[in-house]
């Protein structure tokens, strides 16, 4: 069951990257967006896919601000 809610979690919140990322031209936001709604179909555990939806969902925040 907490699989199920992290998905649907993880999907809304690659759909927000997405959306964004299209919107304002920013690729790397796109493609973590992309990854965070098919993350959930790849990974089974779910303390994987806590571990990757956030490392996934902070890139964008780390690319901006250090490189």
């Amino acid at each position: 069951m907490s699989t199920l809610l992290l998905g649907v979690l993880l999907g809304s919140v690659g759909l927000g990257y997405a959306v964004y990322g299209r919107r304002q031209r920013e690729p790397i936001a796109l493609v973590c967006g992309i990854v965070l709604m098919v993350l959930p179909y790849v990974v089974a555990s779910a303390a994987a896919l806590v571990l990757a939806g956030i490392a996934i969902a902070a890139a964008p925040w780390v690319v901006r601000r250090y490189i």
